[in-house]
């Protein structure tokens, strides 16, 4: 699947050993991972970690496999770190993942912001793919949380007057619009900050 003009998402179809660790909120599990690759024309491939735990959590990483290719330390920076979560949503039969973008510090380091207008959200990812992604069945784009008088997150006007958590909301069966949506908002921004894509279109 292409996300961008020369970014591919593919999932590896060859199963993945299960593994321990400690869930988001910090219970020890074990997990099986569904592994996808993010791939770039002569540049090393990434891999995401849909990490399915044994006690019903389920995140995605970017995984850090045993050698890391030569890369920007800042691309390396993120490897296992800043996960996302994906959690059901209460009183809906859908799953939701928080639409936090990387953006890189003066460090070097990938960090997320959380509440942004949804006009500053899509200046930051592209609208395109915030359409994209939108136009899968089943997929909106909501305020994460529902608050009185918090406005709509309208990608045709998007309002830029009142900062906000977006979330994307999908089907629970749908395992690959998480993993698109982890691609456009955790890695993609970290690409086009070392040169590897170019800036988002506004």
């Amino acid at each position: 699947m292409r996300l961008f003009k020369d970014l591919k998402l593919s999932r590896n179809k060859e199963a993945r050993t299960r593994r321990t660790g400690t869930t988001c909120s910090g219970v020890p599990s074990v997990a099986r991972p569904v592994e996808w690759t993010l791939s770039l024309p002569g540049r090393p491939s990434l891999t995401v970690h849909d990490n399915h735990w044994e006690n019903g959590e389920r995140d995605l990483v970017l995984y850090q496999p045993a050698v890391v290719p030569e890369m920007p330390a800042t691309l390396s920076n993120l490897h296992n770190r800043l996960r996302s979560g994906i959690t059901g949503s209460p009183g809906r039969a859908e799953s939701r993942i928080m639409l936090y973008p990387t953006y890189v510090d003066a460090r070097g380091w990938p960090r997320i912001r959380k509440s942004l207008t949804t006009r500053e959200l899509a200046d930051e990812v592209g609208l395109r793919p915030l359409r994209e992604l939108t136009g899968r069945e089943g997929v909106t784009l909501e305020a994460a949380f529902g608050r009185p008088h918090l406005p709509e997150a309208d990608l045709d006007d998007p309002q830029d007057e009142t900062p906000l958590q977006h979330a994307l909301f999908f089907p629970a069966g749908d395992g690959k619009t998480p993993v698109i949506a982890f691609a456009c908002f955790r890695v993609v921004p970290v690409l086009r900050h070392i040169g590897w894509l170019p800036p988002a279109k506004r």
